[in-house]
């Protein structure tokens, strides 16, 4: 099992960035897969969430509105389009498959599902006011 994220940069307030995770080796027990951030000294955050399936996303507050998450089956890539950036979107953002997740909501809120050996390595997105 394998995710590999790029698309981050460095970006003024205002702008858009697409991040891309390009995943591999999934069974059908690996039913999601979401975004996630963390910045040094903080917690990671859960941004937004989907099933595979494409039947339910979950974004969390702080995003909800500027990011938008689609999935390419075909491509086994997941986005997230992230629009109107602001300085405290200065993050590491990663992704990560939720194994059997009931819901994206308890995966992107609670991080139910995520087997921390299985986070992608990251990319640096960095907000310049």
């Amino acid at each position: 099992l394998q995710l590999v994220e790029s698309g981050g940069g460095t970006v003024q307030t205002g702008g858009s960035l697409r991040l891309s995770c390009v995943y591999s080796g999934l069974t059908l027990d690996w039913n999601a897969i979401g975004w996630f951030r963390h910045a040094p000294g903080q917690v990671r955050e859960g941004l937004s969430c989907m099933s595979l399936s494409g039947n339910s996303t979950y974004y969390e507050d702080s995003v909800k509105g500027r990011f938008t998450i689609s999935g390419d089956n075909a491509k086994n890539t997941v986005y997230l389009q992230m629009n109107n950036l602001k300085p405290e979107d200065t993050a590491v953002y990663d992704c990560a498959p939720g194994f059997r997740v009931p819901s994206t909501y308890d995966m992107c809120h609670n991080l139910e599902g995520i087997d921390r050996d299985y986070w992608g390595q990251g990319t640096q997105v960095t907000v310049s006011s």
